[in-house]
């Protein structure tokens, strides 16, 4: 995976970086793993807005992604690696050996042909998922279940990993792509792996439109509203005074809002670095 400079013929050229998209096999999408998306603008079923800042953009369809990897012990061949819309990964079609097809989020080094399997006795190989008991500690893993069964919901978008530390009774130690570290159960399921994409940080989209594209609206600097619209409005000329806050008055940039008596707080060995 790489990106590229173009060449600055215009304006909105000038800065922009692009995926080369080097590791894309086909623009085609499987038509039977493909699902309608409906975009709201940001409205309710009144027609009234609720989400700001959100509307238009390109339309999409939807790609079905099997984050259960529930075919334990089929092989299944990778057929293709694909742009996906709807996230920052790239994602890949697996033909199983029974016929059944899939999408998957892809991991870097993913190859068209190689052959990938879950379960139990699955080896731990860039694809492959497996339950945390069963993966080498200090693997590199990604798409990681919080409970078993549930799907992947950790370490899922471009260019993101978690690592295997420790296994202590029933739960493994998880160091968490934010840095946190957290106990997970080791029956929970993970893919050996970092996902794909990595070089996402890098591109710069050059131009205000592309936002638009993405189905993004201007958003409007709360230091430029009024008393009346944000907490930080208001004021002499061009003052910023005050403390970083949200509309409804939260403190950020540092301001804890996480419960002190949150359940999940057990589970969490070592928080994430400020």
């Amino acid at each position: 995976m790489s990106v590229r400079k173009l060449k600055p013929i215009t304006p909105g050229q000038r800065f922009r970086v692009v995926n080369s998209f080097d590791t894309i096999t086909t623009d085609k999408p499987e038509r039977s793993l493909i699902a309608p998306k409906k975009n709201s603008g940001g409205r309710n079923s009144q027609g009234k807005m609720t989400m700001r800042y959100t509307g238009g953009g390109h339309k999409q369809k939807y790609r079905i992604i099997d984050f259960k990897r529930a075919k334990a012990g089929i092989p299944a061949t990778v057929k293709t690696i694909e742009y996906d819309p709807n996230r920052s990964a790239f994602i890949s079609l697996l033909v199983y050996a029974d016929g059944a097809k899939t999408y998957v989020i892809a991991q870097n080094g993913l190859q068209v042909g190689q052959t990938v399997v879950s379960g139990v006795d699955a080896a731990p190989e860039i694809g492959n998922a497996m339950p945390l008991s069963k993966i080498p500690l200090g693997t590199v893993i990604s798409c990681i279940e919080l409970r078993p069964g549930q799907g992947a919901v950790i370490a899922r978008s471009a260019g993101t990993f978690a690592q295997l530390m420790a296994r202590d009774g029933k739960y493994a130690t998880i160091k968490m792509p934010s840095g946190e570290t957290r106990l997970i159960l080791l029956t929970c399921m993970a893919t050996i792996g970092a996902v794909s994409n990595s070089d996402h940080q890098l591109i710069v989209s050059g131009k205000a439109g592309r936002s638009r594209w993405l189905g993004r609206r201007p958003r409007t600097r709360p230091v430029a509203m009024n008393p009346v619209d944000h907490p930080m409005g208001g004021g002499e000329g061009r003052s910023s005074g005050g403390h970083p806050r949200s509309r409804k008055g939260l403190p950020a940039k540092g301001y804890r809002t996480r419960s002190k008596v949150n359940p999940s707080n057990k589970y969490i060995v070592e928080r994430r670095k400020k």
